[in-house]
């Protein structure tokens, strides 16, 4: 687990969430707990919204957690980047593998989600992670992701 590279952690999400393209109720994390160059931990509450915006039907289904894994790739990224003096270039999620659920819903969960993201394998505008989210120590869902950074578009 990453232990954090910044000694002012928790960092709230005042801290980070201009790093990610996500914004207002779809920056679904509301705080990193740990981080370093290899992965993050995030915690949030936002699964419990009524406004959530990935709510249907009245519920919250699990395969969004998918989502909360992949913020958390770009939020690792984002702070990767700042910490070497830069930005994180902005990247689509490309792919899914091995996802596993192990509930139905989640809008139904009292307390906390822990959201872990760890970078398996980063090169030339491309990234492997896997990531974990649990629910008091017990696991909702897992599964690796693949994100290809976006191209630079030249002059028309």
């Amino acid at each position: 687990m990453p232990t954090g590279s910044n000694p002012s952690l928790p960092l709230p999400k005042s801290d980070w969430a201009a790093l990610i393209p996500h914004a207002g109720s779809m920056c679904l994390l509301d705080e990193v707990v740990g981080w370093d160059a290899a992965g993050v931990h995030a915690r949030t509450d936002s699964h419990r919204r009524a406004d959530h915006p990935l709510r249907s039907d009245d519920r919250l289904r699990a395969l969004h957690l998918c989502e909360y894994g992949a913020q958390a790739m770009a939020v690792h990224g984002g702070l990767v980047a700042r910490a070497a003096g830069g930005a994180a270039k902005p990247g689509y999620l490309v792919s899914l593998r091995e996802v596993e659920l192990h509930v139905a819903r989640i809008d139904d969960l009292a307390g906390t989600l822990d959201v872990h993201a760890e970078r398996l394998l980063g090169g030339e505008g491309s990234w492997q992670y896997a990531f974990r989210v649990e629910h008091r120590g017990a696991l909702l869902a897992s599964g690796r992701a693949a994100v290809m950074q976006a191209r630079e578009r030249g002059p028309r």
